[in-house]
């Protein structure tokens, strides 16, 4: 079967039915990146053109397709313990929690396929053992959660895990799961998943004292970075914190939080 071409004007309307559906803003100049990646979903339905899909997800004739189309254009590049400063300031709050007596409750706001909230709830268990912690990982990608879900993941990922936390809560892959690793269940189980889109008014969730937002304004622009910063910071108590990658920043879009460190934020 030949590859179906995706045009210029077909591809300016997936930039627009993407920021639309998830708030993120596609450069020019990804056609190649659309049309791969669509391009199963055209077969799927015997479609002839990129705008003849774009008809079945506006016609909603088949509504879970949405979710497909977004699942596929959203971008999921991840690692364990990616950033590692922000790890180590989690495990100096958790200490200060632990020495007042205090649990901690934890979001991972685009947590992609589950490694930054295992790898926060390591932190924790680490430091606060069997106590009281939370951790909640959220995403508008049903795809990548359901794996987040399993906690099962290749080997290379977890080239940042420290030794100590790879043995200590992950099982390693034998013969047919060979070169894979495992969260191990207890592990898994203190870490909850919810499909969540940022662009939208937030379900009831609760505050938090640290809330992770890394790598994820980037794909926004300005208005839409300022909604949803205040609205994850609707969610953070006072004196908590806010990480967002280190190649993003917070200036002219909130005024409200202060800069502690590059990339790391308190509320006042």
């Amino acid at each position: 079967m030949s590859l179906i071409t995706i045009t210029d004007r077909e591809f300016s309307q997936f930039q627009r039915f993407i920021y639309d559906a998830a708030g993120i803003f596609m450069a020019n100049g990804k056609q190649a990146l659309v049309s791969g990646r669509l391009a199963k979903r055209l077969a799927h339905y015997q479609l002839a053109s990129y705008s003849d899909y774009l008809r079945l997800l506006e016609s909603r004739a088949q509504p879970s397709e949405l979710q497909v189309a977004v699942d596929l254009l959203t971008t999921n590049e991840t690692y364990f313990f990616r950033e590692p400063k922000h790890f180590k300031l989690l495990a100096e709050l958790a200490q200060d929690a632990r020495a007042k007596g205090r649990g901690l409750r934890v979001w991972s706001a685009a947590c992609s396929s589950g490694e930054e909230p295992y790898s926060i709830a390591m932190v924790l268990a680490d430091v606060l053992g069997d106590g009281a912690w939370e951790v909640l990982g959220t995403d508008i990608s049903t795809r990548v959660l359901e794996r987040a879900r399993s906690g099962h993941y290749p080997m290379e990922r977890a080239t940042q895990l420290p030794q100590s936390y790879l043995k200590r809560f992950c099982l390693k892959g034998q013969q047919r799961e060979a070169g894979t690793m495992l969260i191990e269940r207890a592990l898994r189980a203190r870490v909850q998943f919810q499909h969540l889109n940022l662009n939208e008014p937030l379900p009831k969730l609760g505050t938090f004292d640290v809330i992770f937002l890394r790598n994820v304004m980037i794909y926004f622009n300005l208005e839409t970075k300022r909604q949803v910063v205040a609205r994850l910071l609707s969610q953070l108590k006072p004196g908590g914190h806010l990480l967002i990658g280190h190649s993003e920043t917070l200036n002219d879009i909130c005024d409200t939080v202060q800069a502690v460190a590059p990339s790391i934020y308190r509320k006042g």
